[in-house]
């Protein structure tokens, strides 16, 4: 009860507080609906919690700002609808559509009992915020920049940006690493969030960081994985995205979902579902390269057999050849050899036939014929020289003949290095190649 001092109605704290709370219990007796901005969700591990700060902003200045409360119970309902709706928990930064009931405390003060909130609302302005980042970049005209990069034909070299612990990012390095045809990677990682309103500023950190050492680097990869859709709206992000659009090397990204694709991958030069097959689309690239190198290597080597083997062959017969026509010039010209050594030897027997029966008619003196005895024992003598100095009997004696072209060669200056020579023995001839002919 108020008291009376000195002629004046003086209230308690505590009374006031109280008629303060009957006046907002009369007045917002029943719950109603409000939207506004949940700033930051203030949740509680240990009670499990929360304690939203909500505000309202004009032209990016807080023009309302109010304390409310979301009991474990009513929280752990409204984040598994959220969860199945939008493939988002609540988090800090959304715009929400929540009833509520007004409550006012005498220790705590005013504040606002969230009972449930509409995540469809949630979902369109979600959705408003992505059709918003998509219309600024292609009006700055940089939404196909990254896309239009030419990557490198054998992108060897990759800058990750993931999480070290991350199942996508095991799964990535894995099939990289353990592709059957050993195509060799270099990959280095650049940790970072990839879930919350954190993981846009450490992404687009470590993009900056990545550009300080991009000459090291073919493409960078963003890896997400084992988180299925869940927290997927910072990839629809303004700021990330352009960062990624203007990245001066190719971006290809894996950030494990199946949902429609985010800003961030429709910037990119490359996206894939899944960080597997990310790495798979890397492979792919190599094997591009790879199968044609190795056909064409296949060709050329077969190609390259077979010509030998066909001018090995040709070889082959031109020496066949070139053995025959030899041996069989090299007979001719010793059968016409022998020829004229059997007529020069017929025609000294016959003219010394004539000549001795020529003497036998004539009657000469003594002494005529004592010369006559002693020239017919040369001419005996000389008729043996010659029979001994024929081409048979000169080879039976060890000598040779050697023939260049068919010619017998008489000077060792008709003979140079790489001339074949054929040397007539009294058994056969003998092909072979001088080696040099110096005298």
């Amino acid at each position: 009860m108020p008291e009376n001092i000195t002629d004046r109605t003086v209230f308690s704290l505590l009374e006031v507080q109280r008629s303060i709370q009957k006046t907002l219990t009369d007045r917002y007796g029943s719950s109603f609906w409000v939207k506004a901005e949940m700033n930051k969700l203030n949740y509680y591990k240990q009670s499990g919690h929360c304690y939203p700060e909500l505000v309202e902003k004009q032209e990016g200045k807080v023009i309302a700002q109010m304390k409310s409360v979301l009991w474990r119970e009513d929280f752990v309902l409204i984040n598994k609808h959220f969860l199945s709706y939008l493939n988002e928990p609540l988090k800090d930064g959304i715009k929400i559509l929540f009833q509520a009931k007004m409550i006012y405390d005498p220790v705590h003060g005013l504040s606002l009992r969230i009972l449930d909130i509409d995540p469809s609302y949630t979902l369109g302005d979600l959705e408003k915020e992505k059709m918003e980042s998509i219309s600024r970049l292609v009006n700055e005209g940089i939404f196909d920049q990254n896309k239009l990069l030419p990557i490198p034909l054998l992108p060897q070299r990759i800058a990750v940006i993931s999480v070290e612990s991350s199942k996508g990012y095991v799964d990535f390095i894995e099939v990289l690493e353990g592709n059957p045809w050993r195509y060799k990677f270099f990959h280095y990682l650049f940790p970072s969030l990839l879930q919350g309103e954190k993981a846009i500023d450490t992404i687009r950190l470590q993009l900056n960081r990545i550009r300080k050492v991009i000459h090291h680097f073919d493409v960078v990869a963003i890896v997400r994985g084992g988180g299925g859709d869940v927290g997927l709206s910072v990839y629809n992000n303004y700021e990330l995205a352009r960062a990624i659009a203007l990245f001066p090397i190719p971006v290809i990204t894996g950030i494990g979902h199946a949902t429609n694709d985010t800003v961030a991958e429709m910037v990119a030069h490359a996206n894939a579902i899944t960080p597997t097959k990310i790495a798979e689309y890397l492979i792919q690239r190599f094997h591009n390269f790879s199968v044609p190198v190795m056909q064409a290597t296949e060709k050329i080597t077969d190609r390259a057999r077979r010509l030998i083997l066909e001018e090995n062959n040709k070889l082959r017969a031109d020496v066949k050849l070139f053995r025959s026509v030899t041996a069989t010039v090299t007979l001719e010209h010793r059968n016409q050899l022998l020829s004229s050594m059997s007529f020069v030897k017929q025609q000294a027997k016959f003219l010394l036939r004539n000549f001795q029966e020529e003497l036998a008619r004539v009657q000469l003196p003594e002494k005529a014929t004592t010369f006559l005895k002693e020239h017919n024992t040369a001419l005996f003598q000389l008729e043996k020289n010659i029979d001994n100095m024929s081409p048979d009997k000169v080879l039976q004696r060890g000598f040779s003949i050697t023939l260049k072209d068919g010619k017998a060669v008489k000077d060792v200056a008709e003979v140079k290095a790489g001339d074949t020579l054929e040397t007539v023995l009294a058994n056969g001839t003998i092909s072979s190649t001088a080696l040099s002919g110096n005298k």
